[in-house]
């Protein structure tokens, strides 16, 4: 009866020892490495298996039964490192040692080394077994409970017979019986703090997800307003579009009309003049459809691109002789440099090339009242990481109404510009910067626009020198 009343006391004491190491692995130990944790746990166990000793039932001055095999059996339920259940044998049987080295504490120390042996091949066979875990746990506590008793009759200093007959028919059976019931315990144990670490685990996630619904929430009410403004612009356009298509082509109707009414009548000077001017409307269409035309080719992917050898010098010479004479009308200076180091040649499209600066110089001339316009060719090294290298530089520097510094980014946007009016007063669709950033691109080159509103402006386009021509 002594040894039933002494064992539920240790199984106190393992109790109390296992909530205390939950304590401390659920505030410390947790946030530590996994090798931390594993050492952690086996110093524990040791630490449970003395605390066993310590109090247990002391038949003679050198003879002590108890449950010091228990933490051996918590081993092989939760480690996945058989190795560490030797250890944890024979660090059990080496506390043994604290009371005292005799024949006794020596017997101690190889029955729990061989114990630590076995229970570290019941683990192997736990992990490849497909038995139920709750099967498999109760044959390792049976077996376990019945070799260290045959170990005690076996190597212990207690007589075989007397150990047989008047000891192990109350230990084995009180030691089964509260392995199961500590095992239990245990695993019910462990199912909370691994529903407490669920929900702690589930916590963090759903705030991570309501952390990402919330940005998610802001980029969508931000295209949401994108939408709305890309939506105005649209229509902003179509009604500027309207505007611009209708003037011209209403002038193309009126003049052929008043010919073919008057054609009898009208001398061939005035004939001559309206003919021109249906020509000049005609024009405007054309520019307008082209624009529209190439603006939907980029954003369809379906522009061409024609490498070639271009002349600069011809290329800058083109470009100012078509705006010549409408600087003159405006009363407005246009000039053009060209830096010593500036190339003679360049490898791109000259379509495309000449399609951009004639945009730029448009719109420099169109805003600019007073003053003048000025194209500078350069050249300017570059070690920036998505710009490195050689580069030409076309430089259109105005002395217009300049852009405030809130519109720089928008006015290369397709449909805006820095006034939504602003087409009706200077004219245009808006689509000139959209379509010349566009281009840019597609040549490898970029647009960057200085302003400030009222001081002019200076719009650079940026094409690569360093092009390796295709054969």
């Amino acid at each position: 009866m002594q040894f039933s009343k002494m064992f539920v006391l240790n199984m106190g004491m393992l109790i109390t020892i296992a909530y205390l190491a939950s304590v401390f692995y659920k505030y410390i130990v947790i946030r530590a490495s996994s090798r931390f944790k594993q050492w952690s746990s086996v110093l524990v166990l040791i630490f449970a298996g003395w605390i066993s000793t310590v109090f247990g039932f002391q038949l003679t001055d050198e003879v002590i039964f108890d449950l010091r095999f228990v933490p051996l059996i918590i081993a092989v339920l939760t480690f996945r490192q058989s190795y560490s259940l030797i250890i944890i044998g024979v660090g059990i049987g080496l506390t043994r040692l604290t009371f005292g080295i005799n024949e006794a504490t020596l017997a101690a120390l190889g029955i729990m080394t061989i114990l630590g042996v076995v229970c570290a091949g019941l683990n192997i066979w736990m992990r490849r077994s497909d038995y139920r875990l709750v099967i498999k746990g109760v044959l390792v506590i049976v077996i376990v409970n019945v070799v260290n008793s045959i170990n005690i009759a076996l190597l212990g200093v207690v007589p075989s017979t007397y150990f047989f007959s008047n000891i192990m028919p109350y230990t084995l059976p009180t030691g089964i019986l509260l392995s199961l019931i500590f095992a239990f315990i245990l695993r019910d144990f462990q199912n909370e703090q691994n529903r407490i670490l669920l929900i702690q685990r589930t916590n963090r996630l759903l705030s991570v997800q309501k952390e990402e619904l919330q940005r998610a929430k802001i980029v969508l009410e931000e295209r949401a307003k994108q939408l709305m403004l890309a939506s105005q612009y649209k229509s902003e356009f179509l009604a500027n579009m309207s505007h611009e298509l209708r003037t011209p082509l209403n002038s193309v109707i009126n003049f052929a009309q008043m010919i073919s009414e008057n054609s009898d009548t009208m001398d061939q000077e005035d004939i001559a003049r309206f003919a021109a001017m249906i020509d000049q409307s005609g024009q405007e269409l054309l520019t307008l459809i082209n624009d529209i035309l190439d603006l939907s080719k980029v954003e369809a992917g379906r522009l061409d691109i024609v490498y070639e050898d271009i002349s600069v010098s011809q290329l800058v010479e083109d470009v100012m002789s078509h705006f010549q004479l409408v600087a003159e009308k405006k009363g407005i200076q246009l000039l053009m440099e060209k830096s010593p180091d500036a190339p003679e040649t360049m490898w791109s499209d000259p379509q495309r090339v000449q399609q951009i600066l004639r945009n730029l110089m448009s719109n420099a001339i169109k805003f600019t009242h007073k003053g003048g316009v000025q194209l500078t060719v350069s050249t300017e090294q570059m070690d920036e990481p998505e710009r490195s290298g050689k580069w030409l530089v076309f430089s259109v520097k105005d002395t217009g109404i300049g852009i405030p510094a809130d519109k720089h980014h928008s006015i290369f946007e397709a449909f805006q510009q820095a006034d939504g009016s602003i087409s009706r007063k200077f004219g245009g669709t808006g689509l000139g910067l959209s379509i010349s950033r566009d281009l840019a691109r597609l040549l490898d080159g970029s647009i960057q626009l200085e302003s400030v509103e009222g001081e002019g402006s200076t719009f650079r386009l940026y094409l690569p020198l360093n092009h390796e021509k295709m054969s």
